[in-house]
C-alpha cells in the first residue's frame, strides 16, 4: 500500500532513507496519552469550506482538510476516553496586553482580532470539545511543550507514549513530535488525524517524521491499540 509522501520521494531519496535504515516502528507504550495540538476555530475555519473562503475570517486556517481530519480525531478520541487514558489539547492564542510578534510564527499574525485569547478562533472546535479531567493548555510557541507545564502533567500520569494529532503537521504538530522524541517519548501520529495547509508540505512533513522521530500510521491501527488498554 502507498503513502501519502510516496509522489514526492525520487528514486534517490528512497534508496538514501532505505540504505540508512531509517523509519523503524518504535510502537505503543503501555502507558499512553493523546495529545491534541491547536485543532481550535482559528485553524480550522467555521465549517468545512474551501481554505480560500476559510483564511478570509481565519488567516490562519487550514479550510476543509481541517474538518477530514476533525472527524478522523473524533473516533480516536472516543477510543482514547473509552480505554481511559490522558487526554491534553492546546491551543495558540494572541495576548490582549502585550505584542503578539513571533507567537507560533514569525510575524505578527496572532494580533488578528480573531485570534486573541478569548475569541472564537482561539477556541477548540465544539466536535472535540474537552470534557472534565481534559486539561486545555495555552501556549505561546510551536511546541505543546515549550513554555507549558505539559511536561510536569504527563510525569505525573507516569506516560510512556504519546499520540500527537492535531496541525499544522509542518508546524505544531512536528515541533510537538520533535519534542516529545527528546523528552524519550515513543511517539505515534495517525495519519489521517493531522492537517496542513500546504498539501506537499503536509506529505513531506510526515514522511520525515515517520524516518526519524515517530510512528506515522493509519489512525485505525492507532484504535486497535488503545482497545486493550485501560490505564
Amino acid at each position: 500500500m502507498g503513502r501519502i509522501w510516496d509522489n514526492y520521494l525520487d528514486e534517490r531519496d528512497k534508496r538514501v532513507y532505505a540504505k540508512a535504515g531509517l523509519g523503524h516502528a518504535m510502537g505503543i507504550g503501555s502507558r499512553p496519552a493523546l495529545i491534541i495540538v491547536d485543532v481550535q476555530y482559528g485553524f480550522t475555519g467555521d465549517s468545512p469550506e474551501s481554505i480560500e473562503e476559510s483564511i478570509q475570517k481565519y488567516p490562519t486556517s487550514c479550510g476543509e482538510s481541517s474538518w477530514a481530519a476533525i472527524a478522523h480525531i473524533k473516533e480516536l478520541l472516543t477510543a482514547a476516553r473509552l480505554a481511559g487514558i490522558p487526554v491534553f489539547f492546546t491551543i495558540i492564542e494572541g495576548s490582549k496586553s502585550a505584542p503578539n510578534d513571533r507567537i507560533a510564527i514569525k510575524g505578527n499574525i496572532f494580533d488578528h482580532p480573531e485570534l486573541l485569547e478569548g475569541a472564537k478562533g482561539a477556541q477548540v472546535v465544539k466536535e472535540l470539545e474537552p470534557q472534565y479531567g481534559e486539561i486545555v493548555i495555552s501556549k505561546k510557541k510551536p511546541s505543546a511543550f515549550f513554555g507549558t507545564p505539559l511536561m510536569s502533567y504527563l510525569t505525573a500520569r507516569h506516560v510512556d507514549s504519546v499520540i500527537v494529532t492535531g496541525c499544522t503537521t509542518s508546524g505544531c504538530v512536528r515541533a510537538s513530535v520533535i519534542d516529545a522524541f527528546s523528552y524519550n517519548f515513543k511517539v505515534i501520529v495517525p495519519e489521517e488525524c493531522v492537517f496542513d495547509r500546504g498539501i506537499a508540505s503536509h506529505a513531506i512533513n510526515l514522511f520525515d517524521m515517520q524516518q526519524k522521530y515517530a510512528d506515522v500510521v493509519p489512525v485505525a491501527e492507532v484504535i486497535a491499540e488503545l482497545k486493550p488498554l485501560n490505564v
